[in-house]
């Protein structure tokens, strides 16, 4: 294993076992994740449910070579109390969104399955890469045991790659919500860092450095006092394992009064009027940080001749 470096919190931690063909990235939310929910009032089953969305999120994000790249995560119900799930990851950039019917969710208990918080629902993975314009996208159904089981069959169906995702998250009395994760893939030989690939499916490298990733535990995962380098020698010390930081994490919601005058500058000037309140002011809210924007109509109207 090369210089220990120490990765701790919001920034993911890649690594590869090249004779065994695996690449892999492991990633602990803190400060960033307890920022996103702070903005809203989840309650323990939702926050637990978004805040493995986002650490699934940064796992699957962290893989773009463009870091002007963008990846969507969505998964959008069925008939279960989570309407919608919303996360993105562009450069380190960080957003997440729940829509849930609170009723219906306060039903479910403390530990329900995917089934029961959407129904017969699916997961779409997207991945744009902005450099060369190339868009790729998978949806799979939200089957399983976690979202991270859901996001293993997207790459069994839609990329023909094997891997494992373990996340865990739990809420700290002190510390708030933490959340980390794993993910393992492999590789075919000659392959390490090479985008959508096909492997075999009987390959002992794999097998065994599957079996040893399995037995990582949730509370390492979500341990404040492990760094990810630890994890990473805890695991594959009998193998030779490169790593190196990724980018940092932070929360990144892309909401401001100049972006929402842009788009409201679209419609049509008597649209705009109709939608606005009685002050003359258009109120927009973003979803993703829970904040209000109050944007006048002369504003978008100057924004508009600026154009």
């Amino acid at each position: 294993m090369s210089d220990i470096i120490e990765t701790w919190f919001d920034q993911p931690l890649l690594f590869t076992i090249a004779e065994r063909h695996v690449r892999g990235r492991l990633v602990r939310l803190g400060p960033t994740l307890q920022t996103i929910m702070g903005a809203h009032n989840y309650p323990p089953v939702a926050e637990k449910l978004l805040a493995e969305a986002l650490v699934l999120t940064v796992l699957l994000g962290s893989t773009l070579k463009d870091e002007s790249g963008q990846m969507t995560l969505q998964a959008q119900t069925g008939g279960g109390p989570i309407e919608l799930l919303v996360c993105d990851y562009r450069g380190g950039e960080l957003r997440g969104y729940l829509k849930f019917d609170a009723e219906r969710l306060a039903e479910v208990g403390s530990d329900p399955t995917l089934f029961a918080l959407f129904g017969e629902g699916f997961l779409a993975i997207t991945f744009d890469q902005a450099a060369t314009a190339e868009r790729y996208q998978g949806i799979v159904p939200l089957e399983g045991a976690s979202i991270g089981e859901a996001a293993e069959h997207y790459f069994e169906q839609s990329e023909q790659i094997s891997s494992l995702i373990k996340i865990a998250a739990r809420h700290d009395p002190e510390a708030g919500c933490l959340a980390g994760g794993l993910l393992l893939q492999h590789l075919p030989e000659g392959e390490i860092g090479r985008d959508r690939l096909h492997v075999r499916h009987d390959n002992p490298e794999w097998d065994h450095a599957r079996t040893i990733a399995a037995t990582l535990k949730d509370e390492e995962l979500t341990d404040p006092a492990t760094s990810l380098e630890t994890l990473a020698w805890r695991l594959f010390h009998e193998d030779e394992v490169r790593v190196e930081p990724g980018v940092s994490v932070s929360r990144g919601c892309r909401c401001s009064t100049a972006y929402f005058a842009g788009v409201l500058a679209q419609f049509p000037e008597t649209e705009r009027a109709d939608m606005a309140d009685e002050n003359g002011r258009i109120v927009v809210d973003c979803a993703f940080c829970s904040r209000f924007f109050p944007i006048p109509l002369d504003e978008i109207a100057t924004h508009n001749r600026a154009e």
